[in-house]
């Protein structure tokens, strides 16, 4: 009898005197699964049908791993959604219709079906072993598609766009067939709503929401609620950063001055600006210092102290910036969950909405890749139990009337935007527009006239200068209305309207 010879590495291991090593086990490994969860699932929907009562919101015929139990799963949910009772007879009568009982294991198989039921009280946890061991399944099959592209030669996907795809499918799998949730008796549903309204009573403006620092403004919206989405839109120079940059400052320097009982810690996703030109914003507003003196490096000496001394206090305000470009969806939520989790995130902002990237590899047009957007920022922020500002542009159409103010069919791409947000409000300031309106001296004017012209022009001025208005147009749980606001552009800041001064 022949034997093989010693391998080049057993020889050195007995040289060694290292005892002999135990075969290496096979690389394959069975994919987790459960069929006795499966089939005991099963027989008790079929014995007693109210048990698919308690797996078919979250339960697909996909996530079992028999394809004999993906197909008697499905005739299971079509029969009884017809009214129809789901047996072993009639489904033996239904799949001989399909030419497919051989493919579920004949008759024989189904009648084994109803002998392995469980009661339908246990329904229930056999349907989430069953689901879970298919997320489990699914994880192994994308960990498995990571790894090849990773080892994919291709120059055209580079590092960046496969992780973003890996976070993509993540998510998808992460929300798919979600189970938590469901009904909750109206008892519990009052309880929640009377904390909601004994924390207003309990604060001297009657606010239950993060406030947004400004009076009116937080009088019409009763402040900032959690899990709202609120849109804030306006045309280019109306002062849309500015304004949501002071409402995230002064929401966190509330939570700051109130050692965490009011306002909230911000989560600002600048999408457009760098974090360092967002700072400069904040530090001009609260030290009245003009951005563009800081920008230009202008500053008197008392100017430049003033900016160190202020800087120094406003470090530790707990308002966090992220100034990745082109951010998607799902890479957003991830670090909002990650923020949550380590500093107790109370607001999200992003400015601004149409910066965000869809998802990677999908081009279903623009519409639509809004729409998965806005539906995104609104699944965040009930998921987070925090309020949402995004920021939004609008079309060219709003130039094309007189006056020109926006209105809700402005708002570009504007369909899901309207119908995902709880509020939509827009930024105007008639002053913008009334500077490009200033008389020039025409030919045929003789001096009387122009200086007329003029004059009406600086008392139009005079009647809007440094004002602006928010325009609540859509307001779920409230009232719609104008806020007037004072605005100093110099300082990149809104304030409350001194009406006193303001009448005078």
């Amino acid at each position: 009898m022949t034997t093989n010879p010693p391998l080049e590495e057993d020889r050195l291991a007995a040289a060694l005197g290292v005892p002999e090593l135990a075969p290496t086990a096979p690389a394959y490994r069975t994919p987790p699964h459960n069929p006795d969860a499966e089939k005991a699932l099963l027989g008790a929907i079929l014995t007693n049908n109210r048990a698919h009562e308690k797996v078919s919101e979250f339960l697909r015929a996909e996530h079992f791993s028999d394809p004999a139990n993906c197909l008697i799963y499905d005739a299971c949910t079509r029969l009884i959604e017809r009214g129809q009772i789901a047996d072993p007879v009639t489904l033996k009568s239904f799949f001989s219709q399909t030419d497919a009982l051989s493919k579920v294991g004949g008759a024989q198989y189904l009648a084994e079906l109803a002998g392995a039921a469980v009661t339908i009280i246990n329904a229930g946890e056999y349907g989430r072993i069953v689901f879970d061991l298919y997320l489990k399944r699914e994880m192994i099959a994308l960990g498995e598609d990571i790894v090849n592209d990773a080892y994919s030669p291709d120059i055209d996907k580079p590092a960046n766009q496969q992780i973003e795809s890996a976070e993509q499918h993540l998510f998808n799998l992460a929300t798919q067939g979600e189970y938590e949730g469901g009904f909750q008796d109206f008892k519990t549903s009052i309880i929640e709503a009377v904390h909601m309204a004994e924390v207003a009573h309990k604060r001297e403006g009657a606010l239950a929401g993060v406030t947004t620092g400004l009076r009116d403004l937080d009088q019409m919206l009763g402040g900032l609620h959690p899990s709202d989405l609120l849109i804030l839109a306006g045309r280019p120079s109306m002062g849309k950063t500015a304004l949501v940059t002071n409402i995230a400052y002064n929401a966190a320097y509330s939570h700051f001055r109130s050692g965490g009982e009011e306002g909230a810690v911000v989560g600002f996703f600048s999408l457009e600006m760098s974090a360092e030109q967002l700072a400069a914003r904040i530090l001009s507003e609260q030290t009245e210092i003009s951005s563009d003196k800081m920008r230009k490096g202008e500053l008197a000496n008392e100017e430049f102290t003033r900016l160190v001394v202020a800087s120094q206090e406003l470090h530790r305000i707990p308002i966090f910036i992220d100034d990745t470009p082109a951010l998607t969806v799902s890479a957003l939520r991830t670090r909002a969950r990650r923020l949550k989790r380590q500093h107790n995130l109370g607001l999200i902002v992003v400015d601004y909405l149409q910066l965000i990237s869809p998802p990677p590899g999908k081009n279903d047009g623009r519409v639509n890749e809004v729409s998965e957007i806005t539906r995104g920022l609104k699944t965040l922020a009930k998921e987070l139990g925090v309020p949402v500002i995004a920021l939004s542009q609008l079309s060219r159409a709003v130039e094309s009337r007189d006056p020109p103010r926006p209105q809700l069919s402005d708002l570009r791409e504007s369909g899901s935007i309207e119908q995902d947000a709880d509020v939509v409000m827009f930024i105007y300031r008639e002053e913008y527009y009334l500077e490009r309106k200033k008389p020039a001296q025409r030919a045929d004017d003789d001096g009387a006239k122009f200086a007329d012209r003029e004059a009406k022009w600086e008392e139009a001025m005079d009647r809007v200068r440094n004002l602006a208005q928010v325009i609540v147009a859509k307001q779920r749980h409230g009232p719609i209305g104008d806020v007037t606001l004072m605005f100093q552009g110099q300082f990149t800041r809104f304030g409350d309207l001194d009406r006193q001064h303001f009448q005078e």
